[in-house]
C-alpha cells in the first residue's frame, strides 16, 4: 500500500505542472494499491485548476481500483489532534496528519509525496518515519 498526498494528485492532474512529468514516472514504479484520505483529495480539489474534471479523474480511479479513498474512524480525531498538537511547531495540517493516521494504524512505510520537508520529519507513535517518493 503506498499512501498519496495532495501534491502527487494535483501534480498528475495538472501537465503543465512542473511536478507533474516525475510524479507520472515514479507512479509507473510504484506497486497498487494506492490510498489516500478525504481531506487529501478535499486539499488537492482546493489547489487544482480545474476541480470538475480532477474530481471525475480521481472517481475513475477508485472505480477502477487503483486508488483507495480511506475513510477515518472515530477515533482517527484523538490521533489526529495529538499528532497536530506534537508538531505544531511545523503546523501540521490535517491533511499530513489523516495520512500519518493511516499509515500508523495499517503499518504503511511509503508516502507519495512532493512535501519532503514535513515528511522528512513527521514519525508514526512507534517513531518509524516513511519511506518518501520520489
Amino acid at each position: 500500500m503506498i499512501l498519496v498526498d495532495a501534491g502527487p494528485l494535483v501534480a498528475l492532474a495538472t501537465p503543465e505542472d512542473q511536478h507533474h512529468r516525475r510524479c507520472a514516472e515514479a507512479l509507473r514504479e510504484l506497486p497498487l494499491p494506492y490510498v489516500t484520505t478525504w481531506p487529501v483529495v478535499a486539499e488537492a480539489a482546493w489547489l487544482v485548476l480545474q476541480p470538475v474534471p480532477f474530481m471525475r479523474s480521481l472517481a475513475n480511479s477508485c472505480l477502477s481500483g487503483a486508488l483507495e479513498i480511506r475513510h477515518l474512524e472515530n477515533d482517527a480525531i484523538d490521533w489526529i489532534a495529538e499528532f497536530m498538537h506534537r508538531y505544531r511547531n511545523i503546523r501540521a495540517q490535517l491533511a499530513d496528519a489523516s495520512l500519518m493516521y493511516v499509515a500508523d494504524s495499517a503499518d504503511v512505510e511509503t508516502i507519495f509525496t512532493l512535501d519532503r520537508r514535513d515528511f522528512s520529519v513527521y514519525r508514526t507513535k512507534k517513531n518509524r518515519a516513511l519511506n518518501i517518493v520520489p
